[in-house]
């Protein structure tokens, strides 16, 4: 819920996916996978602040999803980066996007495209 991505000028971009999971099962999930028509890929990432120098996004090969609550995904922490855009992103366009879960499967995400999260 809550899906958004930063507007964008150009194509080719990299941009981070922030939303939250809200899962209403008992058991945890994982994000396995996120398909969105406007990129050519995504990867799953965490922001890396360990050491010396500046943050880094370090590949996952899943997003862990926490049993019956909410799971903030933010491009501070783990996230979606959706990878070479196909087509400038304009503020107030929505995209519907494909999510895919290990326990509860597919689904669809709406995605908004504005300049910060809901009530900003």
């Amino acid at each position: 819920m809550n899906a958004w991505i930063a507007p964008t000028a150009q194509t080719g971009s990299d941009v981070p996916l922030q939303m939250a999971v809200l899962n209403r099962a008992n058991e945890a999930d994982a994000l396995l996978r996120l398909r969105c028509p406007f990129a050519n890929f995504s990867e799953k990432v965490t922001v890396d602040r360990g050491g010396e120098g500046p943050p880094a996004r370090r590949p996952i090969p899943i997003i862990a999803i926490k049993a019956a609550g909410e799971t903030a995904l933010t491009s501070e922490g783990v996230h979606v980066m959706l990878l070479q855009t196909r087509q400038p992103l304009a503020e107030g366009e929505r995209f519907v996007c494909a999510a895919s879960f290990r326990k509860a499967g597919p689904m669809e995400v709406a995605v908004d495209v504005r300049r910060g999260p809901p009530g900003r």
